[in-house]
């Protein structure tokens, strides 16, 4: 529909600052206009008018990091770990995400599609617009191309807009423990020519107990063969040198970096690589939160996401990272609301999300609230009233006045 949305208390533009006594006019799912309530155009004065009462518009959240395609419950896992237990000891004992994998392996697409669209349909709820999702539960061909064609069935039929990942490098599986080698071979040769039609970027876990620098920097470089954007999961156990791979390759972004250098923030900045950082992870594991304020004066472009995972951060909702981003972090309110709007939009390179100006996509959000600071003031309430996703209202419960 086309319509013209007024009377807002607070406009997050992103690119404009916040505009006070807000107006924008919508059309086709396109934003055509913004500016202040006063100065609607003639050309739009004739379309129906959506008012909000004072509440405060942004942009709908982009959330840049998920891994919400899987299947079983690690909730016992979880309580181990809150009881003490390291997690090393209890992936000895078969669990972490050695479950996750048997159970995705055992589960049917019909299956993964339906309790991936509750989340999502959760993640609707809670503002959120755009969401990235990775494979990485297989860890076998038919496994990896499975979860691949569940991620396209749900942007094929879900409001949210879907960004797919191919992470078959997500860690070595218990059956190539002695011969990882034989694993990366698996990946190149025969996993990415499967898969890679269904995926838009490659992304490896490079970390401490994961991929080395020089295993990853082979399966990024075959993904870039089978025309895959690097994407990369970097210190965050250890500074390992992989965020330099990340800037050398001109990795889209570098996720999680809990120990991330000055000398790596200012790779990445030169190479423009996004910093996505995951606040959740770090609550849920009691570990410190990367350093977002250094990486943010440091110029590097940050990004905040929920790493949706069944493990160490089974979060669905962008506003409770954006809390955590100003509470743990020490991002301002407008710092995080960008990071979670703006910087997760160029973590996947859409620059028509995360905004509000003409020529935008129309993915808003409606506060019950008269501001965004709410969003972390008030953590525990979701105040997530309407949510718009190209042009339509597909969350609305405030009862706006047309």
């Amino acid at each position: 529909m086309d319509f013209v949305l007024r009377d807002i208390g607070e406009l997050t533009t992103n690119e404009r600052g916040i505009v006070a006594d807000g107006a924008l006019a919508v059309s086709d799912g396109t934003i055509m206009w913004v500016g202040t309530d006063d100065a609607i155009p003639p050309a739009f004065r004739s379309l129906p008018v959506v008012g909000v009462g004072g509440r405060a518009v942004l942009p709908g959240f982009v959330d840049a990091h998920t891994h919400c395609v899987f299947a079983g419950d690690r909730s016992g896992e979880f309580a181990r770990r809150m009881r003490g237990e390291r997690y090393e000891d209890i992936l000895d004992a078969g669990g972490g995400i050695r479950s996750t994998v048997e159970e995705t392996r055992s589960a049917s697409q019909e299956e993964l599609v339906a309790s991936a669209r509750a989340r999502l349909n959760r993640m609707l709820r809670q503002g959120t617009t755009t969401v990235e999702i990775k494979s990485g539960y297989g860890l076998d061909t038919a496994t990896e191309l499975k979860m691949l064609e569940v991620i396209a069935k749900l942007g094929e039929t879900h409001p949210i807009d879907v960004v797919p990942t191919f992470l078959g490098a997500h860690v070595v599986p218990v059956e190539y423990w002695d011969d990882r080698a034989g694993y990366i071979r698996l990946i190149i040769e025969e996993m990415l020519p499967a898969c890679a039609p269904y995926a838009r970027y490659c992304d490896v876990f490079c970390d401490e107990g994961a991929f080395t620098v020089a295993e990853a920097r082979e399966v990024l470089e075959a993904g870039l063969r089978f025309g895959l954007k690097p994407r990369m999961h970097v210190e965050q156990l250890a500074a390992t040198g992989g965020v330099e791979l990340a800037a050398e390759l001109g990795a889209v972004s570098a996720d999680h970096l809990d120990h991330v250098t000055p000398a790596s923030m200012a790779a990445l900045r030169s190479a423009g690589t996004v910093a996505v950082l995951l606040p959740a992870v770090s609550l849920s594991m009691k570990t410190p939160q990367p350093p977002a304020r250094m990486l943010l004066d440091a110029g590097v472009p940050v990004a905040i996401a929920t790493d949706c995972n069944p493990g160490t951060s089974y979060m669905e909702s962008m506003r409770l990272v954006i809390a955590l981003a100003v509470l743990e972090m020490g991002l301002t309110s407008e710092e995080a609301v960008r990071a979670a709007t703006r910087g997760g939009a160029l973590a996947v390179e859409d620059r028509r999300k995360g905004v509000v100006v003409e020529g935008a996509a129309a993915d808003l959000i409606v506060l019950d609230a008269p501001n965004a600071v709410h969003l972390a003031y008030r953590a525990g309430t979701n105040l997530i009233g309407s949510v718009i996703k190209d042009g339509k209202f597909v969350v609305d419960g405030l009862s706006l006045s047309r």
